[in-house]
């Protein structure tokens, strides 16, 4: 007995249309996720077979059924995606179609040198490397920064970027932001600071974000060294001189260092170093610009991470003597 033809076409029509939706609503990626890479030029075809090698459990006939029925098939746009689990087939279409590409992070922490975040920069294998060999300054021009001094001009922070981001959009951004942060900072600052510019503001920044870590301390730091740059006092403060010391600091500063003339040398130049020292975050950019009202001139470190701070030379070396013996008593 044969089966008629229209009761067939009904029963292939019934299976057809099972069999696209459950290749709709089945997960298609189960367990760990799985990183597929679009490039540009690539076909839908060639994206479904790059699908399937990675052994997702696609349908490439519903997968093509379904992108040409909501007319995407042509839409896939190109970059890095992360398939996680229990995606279904329409959302790894929506993925590919919105450009969702999988994000990788680097960070930058405060306090770091601009050498620092370029060695960052060069071991990271997602990054596409274009400045290997370039001058700071010509560096610089590239972001159209108006300084050729990078030290300090870039925001500390993590940041997400897709795979291939070139090195150069990368520092754009965290230059872009350090800009848009000093700025704005600087409209707020405190009235009668002895800064011209928010540059200079930035490099005493700087200067507080490497003498401390505590942001409890960070506007007391700030006031001392206000308060000397208004007494036109020596800034006197060790690690802009370990910053003019370069590769050859090997961990203390001698009386050699303190009396060897480098631009940062604080001891023996007044006023600011010419440029930051490292990268200011936000905590110490607003105590650069909202220093406290104390009166303390000196501050001596306690070895545990906080400060004394003196109003007067003479507490300011009993302060000195106390926690050096301890130090060296600890030796």
């Amino acid at each position: 007995m044969f089966v008629p033809l229209a009761l067939l076409l009904i029963f292939s029509g019934i299976w057809l249309g099972k069999s696209y939706r459950d290749a709709l609503q089945t997960p298609v990626v189960t367990g760990l996720p799985v990183t597929i890479e679009i490039d540009k030029g690539d076909s839908f075809n060639r994206v479904t077979d790059k699908l399937t090698a990675a052994n997702v459990s696609i349908n490439p006939f519903w997968f093509k059924v379904h992108a040409v029925r909501l007319r995407m098939s042509h839409k896939l746009k190109a970059g890095e995606y992360e398939l996680t689990n229990g995606l279904r087939l329409p959302d790894v279409l929506t993925l590919f179609v919105l450009g969702k590409t999988k994000q990788h992070a680097i960070t930058f922490p405060e306090g770091w040198r601009f050498k620092q975040l370029l060695q960052a920069i060069s071991v990271n294998p997602q990054l596409e490397h274009t400045i290997n060999n370039i001058s700071n300054a010509a560096l610089m021009l590239k972001l159209g920064a108006q300084t050729e001094y990078p030290e300090g001009a870039f925001f500390p922070d993590t940041y997400f970027f897709e795979k291939h981001t070139t090195d150069v959009a990368l520092l754009k951004r965290a230059y872009d932001k350090m800009q848009s942060v000093i700025q704005a900072e600087w409209l707020k600052r405190d009235e009668g600071l002895p800064f011209k510019s928010p540059y200079e503001a930035l490099i005493l920044a700087s200067i507080i974000e490497k003498e401390t870590a505590s942001p409890t301390e960070m506007k007391m730091v700030s006031g001392v060294f206000v308060r000397r740059l208004k007494k036109n006092m020596l800034l006197q403060t060790d690690p802009t001189v370990i910053y003019g010391i370069g590769d050859d600091y090997f961990g203390d500063i001698t009386h050699e260092d303190l009396k060897k003339y480098t631009p940062y040398n604080t001891y023996l130049s007044k006023g600011l170093p010419p440029t930051p020292i490292a990268m200011p975050g936000r905590e110490a950019i607003g105590a650069a610009l909202h220093p406290d009202n104390g009166e303390s001139l000196y501050f001596v470190a306690r070895g545990d991470g906080t400060h004394v701070f003196s109003a007067t030379l003479e507490n300011h070396n009993l302060a000195v003597e106390k926690f050096q013996r301890k130090k060296n008593d600890a030796r």
